[in-house]
């Protein structure tokens, strides 16, 4: 499940920065911080709540990210998450059955996630899909080949979702997201991501983008899939039916 992971003893429960700490509550490992500010813990649960309601009704190889990474038409393609997050993007790809490779670079949401793995391998309704997500701790814009490489996932699909720098008028920001920012940041780097992601993907780039911001710095994208809030930039190498 994890090539290369980073294990519980290295992001062990304990202060994260000043205002968040990771705790156990339960049998998860959440990172919790002033519920004014930040809402509820965070913690990755892939058998409940969100994720399972979406993997029940989400719309299945219809949805937005299915077709831009290539599920709609039939194949099911190896994806590598570059930008793995809390993991929700990767876990509907395996839930359509795509082998899945999660690459994580900050340790507190790392650590989230492999939790929320370790959970679901528990769980019948999900311990098939998880065991067809593999996560990896390193930062993707800096060292995604060899990452790639050490895993065993082939990059046919490399799917992006960088932070997108958010205006100061903050108050009707969600508070996950509030909490996720106090982590990760913006991602500064994106246009060194996405070049890396060009260098490694074999048949194409996705990157998922609000919908009216702009595209980000480097070549344009070929194809465009649109929707209510959001898009995907796709940069095609070549078909994934070849």
């Amino acid at each position: 499940m994890a090539e290369g992971q980073m294990s519980f003893v290295d992001a062990r429960p304990g202060r994260v920065n000043e205002g968040l700490t990771l705790l156990r509550e339960g049998d998860a490992l959440v990172l919790a911080g002033d519920p004014v500010r930040y809402g509820k813990p965070l913690r990755v649960d892939f058998a409940e709540g969100r994720a399972a309601h979406r993997r029940r009704f989400g719309g299945g190889r219809g949805q937005l990210i299915a077709r831009a990474c290539g599920l709609a038409s039939g194949g099911t393609p190896s994806v590598v998450d570059a930008t793995a997050g809390l993991g929700r993007d990767a876990f509907v790809l395996a839930s359509l059955g795509a082998e899945v490779l999660l690459i994580e670079r900050v340790p507190a949401i790392h650590a989230l996630l492999e939790d929320g793995l370790v959970r679901a391998v528990r769980d019948p309704e999900t311990a098939d899909i998880v065991a067809r997500m593999h996560l990896a701790h390193g930062d993707a814009a800096r060292d995604l080949a060899a990452l790639v490489a050490a895993s065993t996932v082939a990059p046919q699909v490399i799917h992006l979702d960088p932070m997108f720098p958010h205006r100061e008028k903050s108050a009707l920001v969600k508070k996950e997201m509030r909490l996720f920012r106090e982590l990760a940041g913006d991602d500064d780097d994106a246009p060194r991501l996405l070049e890396a992601a060009l260098d490694v993907a074999t048949h194409r780039v996705v990157v998922k983008r609000p919908r009216k911001a702009p595209p980000i710095e480097g070549p344009a994208p070929q194809h465009v899939i649109e929707g209510k809030t959001s898009r995907y930039d796709l940069y095609v190498h070549r078909s994934l039916k070849a």
